[in-house]
């Protein structure tokens, strides 16, 4: 395994500890120390973003270090998206259970990244791997911002997070819309 690859993976490995830091007034037994006051779920949000932060920037390390030191691998053209909504979908869940996105988005946003999943899972059977695109990162880059405003839960970052939301719901259409239209050959039955 490359160093790319473990980079991803380590994305991977920070999601559990967001969760944990995000929920953790939902979560039995850290619940108490929050509603006591032991722990402050406003300093676990901060510490929830830095790892959030850091998660985000694997995203970017892991393609940079593979592409300049020709560590590019299948594993990690299947990995590194697989990553990237395993983090988005986590944290959109997250803010969802805590009141802090709307619904619809959340929908939205995973129900494309089960078609695109779906759509992989197609081609690679016909031996076709799709790696993201240009749209599909800035989707993802896009998503990453927006989950970085709400994570606070400041109401001075309320309007960002409003014009973000629209932000993200047009990229995230039109993105699976470029994937499906410029990949559909991998749709067609073989004859």
């Amino acid at each position: 395994m490359n160093l790319a690859n473990k980079i991803t993976l380590m994305r991977v490995i920070l999601v559990p500890v967001f969760i944990i830091l995000i929920m953790a007034s939902q979560i039995p037994g850290l619940a108490g120390l929050v509603a006591d006051g032991t722990i402050s779920q406003n300093v676990l949000n901060w510490c929830a973003l830095a790892v959030f932060i850091i998660a985000s920037m694997t995203d970017f390390l892991d393609g940079y270090i593979a592409r300049k030191y020709n560590m590019i691998s299948n594993f990690g053209k299947f990995m590194d998206p697989l990553a990237d909504k395993l983090l988005v979908c986590s944290a959109l869940i997250c803010l969802l259970a805590l009141g802090r996105i709307n619904v619809f988005l959340v929908l939205i946003i995973i129900a494309r990244d089960f078609i695109i999943s779906g759509f992989r899972l197609v081609a690679s059977d016909k031996g076709v791997v799709i790696a993201a695109n240009m749209w599909g990162k800035v989707k993802t880059t896009m998503q990453m911002v927006m989950i970085g405003f709400m994570i606070p839960n400041l109401p001075l970052f309320h309007w960002i997070c409003v014009i973000l939301s629209w932000v993200v719901l047009f990229l995230t259409v039109y993105s699976l819309m470029d994937y499906l239209i410029r990949n559909r050959g991998v749709l067609k039955d073989e004859k």
